[in-house]
């Protein structure tokens, strides 16, 4: 994706540090003790509480969305996928889906993080912060606060599979390889997000990223090892639940019958899953995105630069155009389906290894 090899050098940049392996301890702690301040902040500035909640929404509906393809391939071909150990058109079809159906929930889930940290920023300056003020903030910036969390969206999508357990598992060291150039990602696009709120580019705020996270490597550390670390804990608790809820719920009642209801498992897990969101999207992701404005106004501070509101025009209607025709894709691909081939290339039995 040219996109992301335009943003790469942010990933590899942090790769370059020695002791980026070297994760401080107490992360933790620090992101709890981050906690009072996001909340003395949220409850003054409550449409932060309507900017989680809209994020949340977006990305549960977005999940449905993604699901609903896989009710359109047909049982042979589940069950040829679990004899396979090829490739198939099918997983062409279903990683183009799914790379549409996260750049489709990319643009709201940008826009209102942004408004997030717009809020911050505007408190900070003793600024009016409602909800359409932030928004005001953030629409100048809204193309490269899609693009960003289109590719963010897109890599934490695909280390979450890639973290899912498989048949073929993958050696220690291609797990821990993988698991170091995504930390560095997250890492390295820590100060993105503000920068662009504060008025930069897409470029620009990925190289301001860089010297923030290294001027700041063991606060921002801190911050997302803490975070990270909750969310693998509300990770972990969904995945046991939804195996306890499909030990209870009898979703596949024969044996040889598994692969007929892949659709129907998804669509049960719907409910552990939008409550992890949940839990994820309106209280523990707030409280990182303003902790991290707040770590990137302190920076600027010590240079000597008072963060202000970006005045360019706006660009909400490009960026709109190409919102609705996405929708217009997927929708035509939902319905049309048939007639697009879509469901005969979903109907391709994965080749047999024997």
């Amino acid at each position: 994706m040219r996109l992301f090899n335009t943003l790469r050098f942010v990933r590899d940049e942090l790769q370059k540090l020695p002791d980026l392996t070297s994760k401080p301890s107490g992360g933790l702690s620090y992101f709890c003790d981050r906690i009072g301040r996001a909340l003395a902040l949220i409850r003054l500035e409550k449409e932060i509480l309507v900017f989680a909640a809209l994020q949340w929404l977006f990305i549960s509906l977005g999940y449905l969305l993604w699901i609903q393809m896989l009710d359109w391939i047909p049982d042979e071909v589940w069950r040829s996928a679990a004899n396979s150990r090829r490739g198939s058109i099918v997983d062409v079809v279903l990683t183009i889906w799914s790379f549409f159906v996260v750049g489709l929930v990319a643009f709201p889930v940008g826009l209102l993080s942004g408004c997030i940290g717009a809020t911050h920023f505007l408190h900070r300056q003793d600024m009016p912060a409602t909800v359409t003020t932030s928004v005001n903030v953030v629409l100048p910036s809204v193309w490269s606060l899609w693009l960003f969390h289109w590719v963010d969206g897109w890599i934490t999508v695909k280390q979450i599979l890639e973290r899912l357990p498989k048949k073929r598992r993958r050696s220690p060291m291609r797990r821990l390889a993988s698991e170091t150039a995504y930390y560095a990602w997250k890492l390295g696009v820590s100060g993105v997000l503000p920068s662009l709120v504060t008025g930069s580019n897409l470029v620009r705020s990925g190289k301001n990223s860089v010297r923030f996270v290294k001027e700041n490597l063991s606060d921002v550390a801190k911050l997302r090892l803490g975070y990270s670390a909750l969310c693998w804990l509300v990770g972990v608790t969904t995945y046991l639940c939804t195996a306890v809820m499909f030990s209870i719920v009898d979703v596949v009642p024969e044996k040889d019958a598994v692969y007929r209801y892949v659709y129907d498992a998804y669509l049960w897990a719907a409910l552990p899953i939008c409550v992890a969101v949940a839990i994820v999207s309106v209280l523990l992701r707030p409280v990182y995105l303003i902790a991290l404005c707040e770590l990137y106004a302190d920076h600027l501070a010590t240079r000597g630069i008072n963060p202000n509101a970006p005045d360019s025009p706006s660009k909400l209607r490009s960026a709109m155009i190409a919102f609705v025709a996405l929708i217009t894709i997927l929708a035509a691909v939902y319905g049309f389906r048939d007639e697009l081939g879509v469901t005969a290339l979903l109907s391709t039995p994965y080749p047999s290894t024997q």
